[in-house]
């Protein structure tokens, strides 16, 4: 089993959630925000999702308030902007931190493993992760990466 398998998240429901639920998926983790310039990217996220979700592919989305204070609502008011302004239906997890001393073990472990042009940072919301259906990190997107432009590299991971 990975370590990704052995990493676990609190769901926007308040469930905790084992990575391990998704072995055997592509999975395609996203740090999210209801208020930011990339929260149109929900919208595509969400037809990826419904696109791909029978060949393997799960989105799950990270609230985070650590850019520009864009999220700053509650669970509640992160649900209410996910589903109502835009249909989505993946996975969508508890605000957490993506930097600093208070990282998710989730993102400190992406970080350390495909870092990005800062290193061992996140840029910005909407970065995004893509892990193997055997638990590897293949590929890390940047927040300007749509995930229109993003859709020949999870065919590619999901073999068609």
């Amino acid at each position: 089993m990975t370590l990704f398998h052995q990493l676990s998240a609190t769901s926007l429901q308040g469930q905790l959630i084992p990575m391990a639920d998704y072995a055997g998926k592509l999975v395609l983790v996203v740090n999210t925000a209801s208020r930011c310039g990339f929260t149109p990217q929900y919208a595509g996220l969400e037809a990826l999702y419904k696109k791909y979700a029978d060949q393997g592919l799960v989105v799950l989305g990270f609230p985070c308030n650590q850019f520009g204070k864009q999220e700053p609502g509650s669970a509640d008011d992160i649900a209410q902007t996910c589903h109502i302004n835009y249909g989505v239906t993946f996975p969508m997890f508890e605000k957490v931190e993506v930097n600093g001393a208070a990282a998710h073990p989730l993102f400190r472990y992406l970080k350390e493993e495909l870092p990005g042009v800062l290193g061992g940072r996140i840029k910005w919301n909407f970065t995004k992760f893509l892990i193997g259906r055997d638990g590897k990190p293949l590929k890390r997107f940047a927040p300007v990466a749509t995930p229109e432009k993003m859709e020949a590299a999870i065919r590619a991971a999901l073999g068609i």
